[in-house]
């Protein structure tokens, strides 16, 4: 007669006619998804950001207001990855999208966001040094903000796509399921970097050619500094802040033109340096002659310097031909006064 089987330890009991689909935990701590559910979180953001575009171009014609298209795009684009991560976290996971994708924040966050944005400025700088010292082509993602028009719900309603939608939707695929499906399959070190380099590839667009070769380095340098704060705490939150920072620090750059004002108190100081280069080369060269100088001046102001030296030039050969001339009838004067 065989005794009886110990009483099971609490909380250890399984039922074995019961299928476990709750998500697994990595040895660094992170909850795990299957790699599918990472794949079809790349495939249905790509997939609708595509779709979109395509959108756009079949609208754009009706004459709706400026706040609709970009509703509409904002639901066509990011609509389809809420409800994928909501599937994934109920199909392959606890049904928690805090748990399943680490979708929890703090008030802390509030402080840890705008020092994960500094991370992600570094990283962006980093990369960008690399991109110019390797002459690679880059173009950026909000080339023609600038020429929108002031419209104040155009520019809320930009506001609200750019800085609450694309952060928290985009977080929650790649630093959320994207991350913990690679998880399941790679090293945390190389999850970090594949997962930025995806994130990257998301921003290209056909319509930028080459320059989309540069522009998903630097992004993907960003989508690592994101990654990293994720792995570092342990929940979005604070790379869902610094998102958000990052995004609207560029509208507002771009939004207000400041960086076009910059480029035009640079063009003019370097206009006005030109001119005062020009003045001591003249003078250097001791003839005195301000329009023989060789020096490259910016700008209009080497068309004002043009058409004043080509007007001095006149002046000097009517003065040289009035000059002349008095002397021919000096000269005949003189020769009729000694034959007279």
């Amino acid at each position: 007669m065989t005794s009886p089987l110990p009483p099971p330890i609490p909380g250890t009991a399984v039922d074995a006619t019961r299928q476990d689909t709750s998500v697994e935990r990595a040895d660094h701590g992170q909850h795990t998804l299957p790699l599918v559910a990472a794949i079809g979180a790349i495939v249905v953001l790509s997939g609708s950001l595509i779709l979109s575009k395509y959108l756009l171009d079949a609208i754009v014609e009706q004459g709706w207001p400026v706040a609709v298209y970009v509703l509409l795009l904002a639901g066509a684009g990011y609509g389809p990855s809420l409800w994928w991560c909501w599937f994934a976290s109920r199909r392959w996971g606890t049904g928690e999208l805090g748990a399943d994708i680490g979708l929890r924040a703090r008030v802390a966050d509030i402080g840890w966001g705008p020092l994960v944005w500094l991370a992600a400025i570094a990283a962006q700088i980093a990369v960008g040094i690399v991109v110019v010292a390797l002459d690679l082509p880059l173009v950026g993602n909000t080339e023609g903000l600038d020429e929108i028009s002031a419209d104040r719900t155009y520019v809320v309603s930009l506001v609200i796509a750019a800085v609450v939608a694309a952060p928290l939707v985009e977080e929650m695929v790649f630093r959320g399921v994207v991350m913990r499906g690679l998880l399941s399959r790679l090293p945390l070190v190389a999850v970090v970097v594949v997962q930025g380099v995806l994130f990257g590839l998301a921003h290209v667009d056909p319509v930028r050619g080459s320059g989309n070769i540069g522009l998903v380095l630097v992004l993907g340098g960003v989508g690592v500094a994101f990654g990293t704060a994720t792995v570092i705490f342990g929940r979005l939150g604070p790379s869902i802040v610094a998102h958000a920072i990052f995004n609207g620090a560029v509208l507002v750059i771009v939004l207000t033109g400041v960086v076009d004002r910059l480029d035009d108190r640079a063009g003019s100081a370097g206009e006005q340096v030109g001119v005062v280069d020009q003045a001591d080369v003249s003078e250097a060269d001791g003839d005195g002659d301000a329009c023989s100088s060789r020096s490259t001046v910016i700008g209009v102001e080497s068309v004002d310097r043009a058409e004043r030296c080509a007007v001095e030039d006149r002046h000097v050969l009517e003065g040289r031909q009035r000059f002349v001339g008095d002397d021919r009838t000096g000269s005949v004067d003189h020769v009729t006064d000694r034959g007279a």
